[in-house]
């Protein structure tokens, strides 16, 4: 009939119409593919597979079996599949301190497993790139992380949080000796690694406000900072230092969590304070901040952490305060989410 378009059909496949395709493609690919469509008369097929958050393992495997899934309908003879994959934008939370031993990196190890165990897809990097001890908390010290491709692939472990530390990569009991440039590259390679499906990190950071914190908040803004301190008024006054180099850099503060906040003694029961109590709680209120809660000063949390087993990985007493942290975190996430 002239004057009618007239459809050709290849195979018994209608070429004009590729929603049949499409909807196939869709149900091999999860949802990944768009942009079905043929590009010549011969049955040649191109499709778009988005790898988004795939890990580089996982991405043949689908490409493989959506290529296999296509051939097998009528009319296709070949198909060419391009991945693509935006770059991934990491929810980082730093954990910092103004001074060292107030417990920052067992805060942080505790804070990783916690959320994990509510669901949120977590990994943990050790940016105390000069005195690393996230592998032993972790229970992960001889175990070396692989490259994958040009980047590392992070350390898995028992706690379902992978992780990454220069305490993995350097021999046990060597000095790492950078200056600061070093450090900063170092830091670079643990966050910029090949994390997977893993959308938030829990940075560790060092205690004070040098180098590393510098390089992590100009090149990995971080989401939001936890502040850790003992009650005493000395660490009270350098987490204060630490919270208005945050500020200063527009990173929101999560909270402050008081560590070390009373012991119980383990004959009598009875509770004291040898660092103070109250001080880190006092300040948060203050300093308009939130309070995220105490963890106290107990021999359980020193055996676990020693052990290589963070207590809110069970469900004993001692996780207790780790998990009520963890759920305030985990709050803040899902608000900065509905922004």
């Amino acid at each position: 009939m002239a004057g009618k378009a007239r459809r050709r059909p290849y195979f018994g496949a209608d070429m004009t119409d590729p929603a049949p395709l499409a909807s196939i493609a869709a149900d091999l690919s999860g949802g990944r593919t768009s942009g079905l469509r043929f590009l010549d008369d011969r049955g040649t097929l191109a499709i778009v597979l988005d790898v988004t958050g795939l890990a580089a393992d996982d991405r043949k495997p689908l490409e493989d079996r959506l290529r296999a899934g296509l051939l097998e309908q009528p009319g296709v003879r070949e198909v060419r599949v391009a991945m693509t994959a935006e770059k991934k934008t990491m929810t980082i939370i730093a954990v910092g301190s103004g001074k060292g031993g107030v417990g920052k990196s067992t805060l942080a190890a505790n804070l990783a497993v916690a959320l994990r165990r509510i669901g949120v897809k977590v990994g943990l990097v050790d940016a105390d790139i000069y005195g690393p001890s996230q592998p032993r908390l972790m229970a992960s010290e001889d175990v070396k992380p692989e490259a994958r491709g040009s980047k590392l692939a992070p350390v898995p472990n028992a706690y379902g949080v992978p992780m990454l530390s220069t305490g993995q990569i350097a021999q046990p009991g060597q000095a790492i000796a950078w200056r600061g440039p070093m450090a900063g590259k170092a830091l670079e390679q643990l966050v910029d690694a090949s994390w997977g499906d893993i959308d938030t990190l829990v940075v560790d950071l060092p205690p004070g406000t040098g180098d590393v914190q510098l390089t992590m908040i100009q090149k990995h803004k971080p989401a939001g900072a936890v502040i850790v301190s003992t009650p005493q008024d000395l660490a009270l006054m350098d987490a204060t230092r630490a919270i208005n180099l945050f500020q200063q850099a527009d990173v929101p503060i999560i909270g402050l969590v008081e560590n070390m906040a009373g012991y119980a003694c383990p004959h009598c029961g009875e509770v004291s304070d040898p660092f103070g109590s109250g001080g880190a709680e006092a300040a948060a209120k203050v300093m308009g901040l939130d309070f995220l809660g105490r963890v106290p000063l107990a021999m359980a949390i020193r055996l676990a952490s020693d052990g290589g087993v963070p207590p809110a990985a069970g469900t004993d007493p001692a996780g207790e305060p780790f998990h009520a942290i963890a759920a305030k975190v985990a709050e803040w996430l899902d608000a900065r989410k509905g922004k």
